[in-house]
């Protein structure tokens, strides 16, 4: 061996310590003083699309942003953050999930995911980095959408849905959306006639989005087993994208999989649910071929990042959906590093956040990463209501049992 290879292999460890002694003291130890909540201007009333803004406070002088959750899960599930190090995201995620006795449901994941969205935003502005970077970086040169509040420019009211889905794709977005349910709301809805109807509406979808364009169609769980296998085969032969929730949410582990050996169409499905656990066999059994998993709702960053592990391991596409236009930022980062196939719904064309002066880079039709640190966001909290305010540790009834290693293990 060459005197100079030597030194150079001799000199790699210390290099690498280097390098980790760098890294280390980019990222300061912090600890979090401080967790409000706040109303948004004009506050979704809707549980589980909660806007609610989170702000986690670090004696560094960082604030995460993070959205979701309701007040009451949203302070006791913070009250475990406080006093500890922000840049332990896991361990954290593990101890608020684990904290309370009873499994997280679909609410406390809610507002855990807001938490855990501030974290990241935490650890990217400590480093200088957006939180795509920390991930892996992007794998993307921006995310397709498509268009869910009809709001695009070239509609006008009383167009038809053929005119409707030619001006969405002009706009630049990859898919028309349109709904097979498209009732008013606390109406009576007579599921055999709109699958008569169906059929004439997605003729026009496919005439407007023309020969090799996209469109969707969301059954919005409003039909049974039978009725979406129907539904599904009368519309095969114009090639939807996919076919949206097809049954009820409370089925979905055993209608699913029925519906998937009768129909020839791309199933998605899951807006309403919650973690891995929930998706883990429709993705491992390909019941779904996309999932609708979305942040905060399914637990933060932390999570979804195992659902598209998953979704990566069987070939499943990820289409989430929406909540607020943070969280639409945090989805940006995060699947922006996922390599299979995406699909973001939008419908914030046109809107304007007053609390949110920097937040969301879309145009014609695409959501496109930046190199802001964290999220990317920037928050005025003058147009916003304080909610909730926690400053204390929840200790009480709260436990937590570890491992001789130290890591998080059930009680």
């Amino acid at each position: 061996m060459h005197r100079r290879d030597f030194l150079r292999i001799a000199a790699a460890p210390i290099a690498l310590a280097a390098i980790r002694q760098r890294a280390a003291a980019a990222l300061p130890k912090m600890a979090i003083t401080r967790v409000r909540a706040w109303l948004p201007p004009n506050p979704n009333p809707l549980f589980n699309q909660s806007d609610t803004i989170v702000t986690v406070e670090t004696d560094a002088g960082i604030t995460g942003i993070g959205e979701g959750g309701s007040k009451d899960l949203l302070e006791q599930s913070a009250g475990r953050l406080i006093g500890r190090d922000p840049q332990y995201i896991e361990r954290l995620w593990q101890d608020m999930n684990r904290a309370f006795f009873y499994p997280a449901g679909r609410e406390r994941e809610d507002a855990i995911g807001a938490l855990d969205l501030a974290l990241w935003d935490i650890k990217g502005k400590a480093l200088g980095l957006p939180v795509h970077s920390l991930l892996g970086g992007m794998v993307r040169n921006y995310c397709e959408c498509y268009n869910t509040a009809g709001i695009v420019p070239g509609i006008r009211p009383g167009m038809s849905i053929a005119e409707r889905a030619h001006a969405t794709i002009e706009a630049g977005y990859r898919a028309f959306r349109m709904d097979a349910a498209a009732e008013p709301a606390n109406t009576t809805y007579n599921t055999h006639e709109r699958l008569n109807q169906l059929y004439a509406d997605c003729e026009q979808a496919r005439q407007g989005v023309g020969r090799n364009g996209d469109w969707v169609v969301d059954f919005h769980q409003r039909f049974d087993l039978s009725d979406a296998i129907r539904g599904c085969a009368l519309i095969t032969g114009f090639a939807p994208y996919f076919v949206e929730d097809p049954v009820r949410t409370e089925a979905f582990s055993e209608d699913l999989p029925i519906l998937r050996r009768k129909v020839d169409v791309p199933l998605a499905a899951g807006e309403e649910w919650g973690n891995r656990w929930d998706f883990n066999k429709l993705i491992e059994n390909h019941d779904i071929d996309y999932v609708r998993a979305t942040l905060p709702n399914v637990g933060g960053i932390t999570e979804m990042m195992k659902i598209a592990a998953i979704c990566e391991t069987h070939f499943v596409g990820i289409v989430p959906h929406f909540t607020g236009p943070v969280a639409t930022a945090a989805l940006v980062n995060c699947l922006g590093t996922f390599s299979g196939p995406l699909l973001m719904e939008y419908n914030f064309e046109g809107r304007s956040f007053p609390h949110l002066p920097t937040c969301l880079d879309f145009k014609n039709g695409k959501l496109y990463p930046n190199d802001r640190p964290g999220l990317g966001v920037e928050l005025d909290t003058k147009p916003l209501k304080l909610l909730a305010e926690v400053t204390t540790p929840v200790t009480q009834r709260a436990q937590t049992y570890f491992r001789p290693d130290g890591s998080i293990t059930n009680w």
